[in-house]
């Protein structure tokens, strides 16, 4: 087959596909997909067979040419010196901070602060133009608009007089970034007074409402996260008739209270009965809402967001809202900074794999190496790994077990010929334990797939999250669901077994064999309390489109844990190891 060049010129970078390794040497993956912006810098990820030429024509930073590269280890330590000495020349970043970016907060508790200045704002914007120059070449699109559900949060100032908010805000803060959605044909429908207002529950309805104004126009759905998507639908099911009112009267909601959100959008609206009823129409004929989104954007070519991690659990309910539209995973980036571009987007989000962009970072792979008397049918989420030296870039073997990536920030401004591709499989950092017992998200993640299947027809697990309760002798695992509707005690019952037995780490299954684990427990909570943990995490500061159910729960997140406590409207203990 003949491959040709194809390239996406932006105002912040022009990226050239090239015929040399458009199709890496698939292997069996070993777990789940890649992330996006994940919580902490460290990670578990398999490299790909076959490496990825990505060409980019941009100029290299001025301190290409220092020796001194970071390329190494050990390079670091004259940089290290110079910080501890007291050195004011621009050692951390080579651009003035111009603002802090805040992490979710979810896995902790509490945000991280981030620098952020022009360098990774002209990252984010290349790593934009590299992944849609991929997406565009498996699906094009053409002249439109995308229904983007997008939103800022609040900002805050710190003592040290910088403007602090969340890493999406920042970027869609920034003029670069619009011009960049138009280059890569994704303009948001909303206006900025919807992305930027202070309300999200009104913003979100706003968003849906403008989707529907240019419903015509709309080729992509996307979001940051999947979450904000289900999310996004699942309000569309309650609120459809209230939306179709206001296109057929061309009124706008009284539920819009913001001014400026009200004045933006009541300027697109326009009296539209035909669309109002043809909006009806789709709405009352489909079966539990199968395939909304094809039926209501007919021109819209895939859905688009992080989708890998801990976004899987909403893959399902997302696919059944898109029908047979594709379902598209986003790039693989973190906290810190980016790291890899989705160059496989054809691959369902399951099996994504990131090729590293080794001129917008510097990045170090720790070994993760197996011991000896392990099982080695174990997945990789579940093996316990020995740590070795970190390694370069450069420096990482094709197919070797999972690595731990960690992200600076330092630019390097060398290229390579090639790049690796990795597949991410789970954050290490979070881990459900209680004494040698070690269970990660993806364990979590499987256990609560496989126990699902044990539910009736027509229950759904919303959501879940997890705590290892120490407070009792022996410590348990409970594990907190939120239902779509009531289930049956004997139901509860089986998923509870199930849940138990599904986590196969032999730290668990032989303390709990013994006694020194305790019943794994199983909690129902009351529908809308994930909202509520969500509407805290609003409350401290993070933004919708940042949002990542925290799937543990510690003591130190002891305002989610009281939530989840306070919702509870019914418990069962496992009997899987005996009564």
């Amino acid at each position: 087959m003949t491959r040709r060049h194809r390239s996406v010129a932006c105002n912040n970078c022009s990226v050239s596909l090239s015929p040399v390794g458009d199709y890496a040497v698939v292997f069996p993956p070993a777990g789940s997909g890649g992330s996006g912006r994940q919580e902490g810098n460290s990670k578990a990820a398999v490299p790909r067979r076959g490496r990825r030429r990505i060409e980019t024509k941009e100029e290299p930073t001025p301190r290409a040419s220092r020796p001194a590269s970071l390329v190494t280890h050990g390079d670091l330590e004259p940089y290290i010196q110079r910080i501890a000495y007291g050195d004011t020349s621009p050692v951390l970043t080579g651009k003035p901070i111009t603002s802090i970016s805040l992490s979710s907060g979810t896995t902790q508790g509490k945000p991280k602060f981030v620098p952020f200045n022009d360098e990774l704002l002209q990252s984010t914007m290349q790593i934009y133009c590299t992944s849609f120059a991929f997406r565009n070449r498996e699906y094009p699109i053409g002249n439109g608009k995308a229904l983007q559900f997008i939103y800022s949060s609040k900002r805050v100032t710190t003592k040290g007089g910088l403007t602090a908010r969340t890493a999406t805000s920042n970027v869609f803060q920034s003029e670069q970034f619009k011009h960049t959605m138009k280059d890569i044909q994704s303009q948001c429908c909303s206006p900025d007074e919807v992305i930027f207002g202070p309300d999200f529950q009104q913003s979100l309805y706003c968003h849906l409402l403008c989707g529907l104004i240019f419903s015509d126009e709309v080729q992509t759905i996307s979001s940051t996260f999947a979450h904000s998507i289900v999310h996004a639908f699942g309000t569309f099911e309650h609120v459809w008739e209230e939306l179709c009112a206001d296109i057929r009267e061309g009124v706008l909601s009284s539920r819009i209270t913001v001014p400026s959100i009200r004045a933006a959008v009541s300027k697109l609206l326009r009296p539209n009965p035909s669309l109002a009823d043809s909006i009806h129409n789709v709405c009352v004929r489909l079966s539990n809402w199968y395939g909304v989104i094809p039926e209501l954007w007919p021109n819209a070519k895939y859905v688009y967001g992080i989708m890998t991690g801990s976004m899987e659990p909403y893959l399902k309910k997302l696919r059944h809202y898109a029908g047979s539209l594709p379902l598209m995973s986003a790039d693989y980036g973190s906290s810190e900074g980016w790291i890899g571009a989705n160059v496989n987007p054809s691959l369902p989000p399951e099996l994504a794999t990131f090729a590293v962009l080794p001129n917008i970072g510097y990045f170090e792979f720790i070994p993760l190496e197996k011991s000896e008397v392990q099982d080695l049918e174990k997945s990789a989420s579940t093996i316990h790994y020995i740590e070795a030296e970190p390694i370069g870039l450069t420096e990482v073997e094709v197919g070797k077990e999972p690595v731990s990536i960690q992200v600076g920030r330092h630019r390097e401004g060398s290229r390579l010929p090639s790049t690796p591709e990795i597949q991410f499989v789970c954050r290490r950092s979070l881990v459900l334990s209680i004494n040698i017992d070690k269970n990660t998200e993806k364990d979590l993640q499987l256990a609560v797939e496989a126990a699902a299947l044990l539910a009736e027809e027509k229950v759904e697990v919303v959501d879940f999250t997890s705590h290892a309760d120490t407070s009792t002798e022996p410590g348990h695992y409970v594990i907190y669901w939120e239902l779509s509707c009531d289930a049956t005690e004997e139901v509860l019952r089986a998923c509870c077994n199930c849940l138990d037995l599904s986590f196969v780490d032999a730290g668990y299954v032989g303390s709990r064999k013994v006694g020194a684990i305790g019943p794994l427990e199983l909690r129902v909570v009351r529908r809308g309390t994930f909202q509520t943990i969500l509407h805290h995490y609003l409350g401290l500061g993070a933004a919708v489109s940042q949002f990542k159910t925290p799937r543990f729960v510690g003591l130190s997140n002891s305002t989610v844990l009281q939530i989840l406590c306070r919702n509870v409207t019914g418990c069962t203990f496992s009997t899987a190891y005996g009564p």
